[in-house]
């Protein structure tokens, strides 16, 4: 049995940043890994494009995991790997932990959730045909190339243009195997326009808007896959067929946050299918905080890292005794709005939302109602936009709604 000050559940860019902030308030934090290191996701994202907005310049995934590893070593937290969550129990406040040595009995005083999400599985996909092997994720098959040293297959389809299907489209090609085209249902890319610049028209990748996979074929192994152009509600127009031979499909086709440690007692949001949280990452039971991508989704891992903190900080305060989630205030999700993060504004601290539109949209004006209007250009889906309101502004006492008028 062992009692701490803060708990964290994942050692990924979000936990290791919330047990550092928790840490740096005096707290003792214990962090727990089930992976054999720290990192998360970060270990296997060989690309650049991280920390442009934290450390203000360019680094690897592996690099950006690397630097809060070292700090971790130097704030003489403990860090425990290779541990598994098995059971949180919310009435005795204890978290039941399983590793080689044994279960061990873990009663914080705040418990911070940075589990991180998983990947869509085939299966959800309902797409009919045999049942083949070729058919994986893309963080599959990244892992597979970028840490055991093994390619897939020869020649590939990718179904869905999210960022990881983008950069695994490059990396792929880069290491060797075909390319045929990324595959997207909706009529615009599922990931940011750099990534379909660099990973896509760098390298004379084809994509293929509005439309799908609608059939797989092969014995033991992948041989054909094929796709149909979709309609506006997304179903396969006949005749539009298109046969692929391919020995392997990857699919990046979303991502769904982790919640289910906890999701019978702790309020998950409809619209993200995350952990709903206030501005300072907590959620509806009031010693349990969340951060990173068991809330919402992100486009970066800076922001993931800024809100790790804050959730670090707020749970110390909590223990500390100070009024955290006692002055709540909703905000409201309206005209246009696809996903909007946080659920409630709590004014101990700073107020910073993020929001995808539920459409692409040339030009609009983002209203938080009573607070803010703010002119907008070219947003799309897969874009985050991120709004930082500071708390003295607003007055808000019962909701904040916030919505995007188009021009």
């Amino acid at each position: 049995m062992k009692n701490v000050d803060v708990l964290v559940i994942g050692a990924g860019a979000a936990g290791m940043a919330a047990a550092l902030a928790a840490a740096e308030q005096g707290a003792k934090v214990l962090l727990v890994e089930r992976e054999d290191r720290a990192g998360g996701i970060l270990n296997q994202c060989i690309h650049n494009g991280f920390g442009l907005h934290y450390f203000k310049r360019e680094l690897t995934g592996p690099e950006y995991a690397e630097i809060f590893r070292e700090k971790l070593e130097r704030s003489g937290i403990d860090t425990c790997v290779e541990k598994f969550v098995l059971e949180v129990d919310v009435k005795k406040r204890e978290v039941i932990v399983v590793s080689k040595k044994g279960i061990e009995k873990i009663h914080p005083k705040s418990l911070i959730l940075a589990t991180g999400a998983r990947e869509r599985p085939f299966g959800s996909l309902l797409i009919p045909g045999d049942r083949p092997s070729g058919i994986y994720t893309a963080g599959v098959v990244q892992r597979l190339i970028n840490i055991e040293n093994r390619l897939p297959g020869k020649r590939a389809l990718i179904l869905g243009s999210g960022d990881i299907g983008l950069i695994m489209a490059r990396r792929l090609t880069l290491e060797g195997m075909e390319v045929v085209g990324v595959v997207e249902r909706l009529p615009y890319p599922g990931g940011l326009l750099r990534n379909v610049v660099q990973c896509l028209e760098d390298f004379d990748i084809p994509l293929f808007l509005s439309s799908t996979v609608v059939e797989v074929r092969g014995k033991e192994r992948l041989e054909e896959v094929v796709v149909a152009s979709v309609d506006e509600k997304y179903n396969p127009i006949p005749g539009t067929e298109r046969i692929f031979k391919v020995d392997t499909l990857v699919l990046s086709v979303g991502l769904i946050p982790q919640v289910e440690l906890v999701s019978d007692f702790v309020e998950i949001d409809r619209s993200s299918k995350g952990f709903a949280v206030s501005n300072t990452g907590q959620t509806s039971v009031s010693w349990i905080f969340a951060a990173g991508n068991s809330t919402v989704i992100y486009d970066l891992v800076d922001y993931v890292t800024y809100e790790g903190e804050i959730a670090g900080r707020s749970a110390v305060r909590y223990i500390d005794g100070k009024d955290v989630g006692r002055a709540r205030v909703n905000v409201e999700a309206g005209e246009n709005i696809g996903i909007l993060f946080p659920k409630w504004f709590d004014p101990l601290e700073d107020l910073t939302m993020y929001i995808r539109v539920r459409k692409p949209i040339e030009k609009g004006i983002l209203i938080v109602e009573g607070v803010l209007e703010r002119k907008i250009e070219n947003l799309v889906p897969s874009e985050m936009i991120r709004i930082k309101i500071p708390k003295s502004r607003i007055n808000a006492s019962e909701k904040l709604k916030v919505f995007i008028k188009e021009e």
